[in-house]
């Protein structure tokens, strides 16, 4: 398939467009504002740089969450809008899951953290088996003490929120903690793509209307009124179609 992936989860921001197993172009970017001033510029930039446009894709895919709320619904309702206005089917990822899936061959426990803010992370832990990571339990937003709970082995911790916590998680795991080189914490595109591509070989392809940021905690304004609030998504991605295709030109 030729795919599209964006991930905008984070502080930094992944678009990358790949023809079956070769990428054909990748640009992440480290913290640079607010994802939306530049999201559209670097799908458009990406496309071209891969000789692609959006008519001559067969799919799109997109981090779904848990992290930055409003990085996730920048990525989500861009996606959506190019989705709506080109009928290209969509995968959603957690932002989790594409973290631990460069490390397809370590042979030990993968922990995948996001910062989370407000002393916590977004938490899951991962296994490499027969070339597909597998989650274990599920995603949470804890503590950085509980989300060291129960971890008596070996493991690789990746993502900012392993970054920001380091010297704790080092203090209580002493060498049982390890962790990538640097620059490796961020989510790449590239593995939400290769996420997607599976997703889509199993033929699970989300419904639009149901697309939305999974927060896994709730926002401030639901912790303020008591109840979710109308996902901002779903009001913007139906806004998005004609407003996305005139900016990214003759690639759309």
């Amino acid at each position: 398939m030729k795919l599209l992936a964006v991930d905008t989860s984070t502080r930094a921001c992944s678009v990358a467009v790949v023809d079956q197993d070769r990428l054909a172009c990748e640009i992440t970017t480290g913290p640079t504002g607010t994802h939306s001033t530049h999201l559209l510029s670097l799908i458009r930039t990406a496309l071209a740089l891969a000789e692609m446009e959006l008519p001559g894709l067969d799919g799109l895919a997109v981090c779904v969450g848990p992290g930055s709320f409003t990085g996730l619904r920048i990525g989500v309702s861009t996606v959506k809008g190019l989705a709506f206005a080109t009928a290209k089917p969509v995968a959603g990822i957690s932002s989790l899951q594409a973290l631990a899936q460069p490390y397809l061959l370590w042979p030990h426990l993968i922990c995948a953290l996001l910062d989370a803010r407000k002393g916590e992370v977004y938490a899951a832990r991962y296994r490499a088996r027969e070339g597909r990571v597998e989650r274990e339990g599920r995603e949470a937003v804890l503590s950085i003490e509980n989300a060291l709970d129960g971890i008596h082995e070996a493991c690789l911790f990746v993502g900012d929120g392993a970054t920001r916590y380091r010297d704790p998680i080092g203090a209580k795991l002493g060498p049982l903690a390890l962790f990538p080189d640097p620059g490796q914490d961020i989510i790449r595109a590239s593995s939400v793509a290769a996420l997607a591509q599976r997703q889509f070989a199993r033929k699970e392809i989300e419904d639009l209307d149901r697309l939305v940021p999974r927060y896994v905690r709730q926002s401030d304004a639901e912790l303020k009124i008591g109840v979710p609030a109308k996902n901002a998504s779903e009001c913007q991605a139906r806004s998005y179609p004609k407003v996305i295709i005139d900016k990214l030109g003759k690639h759309a």
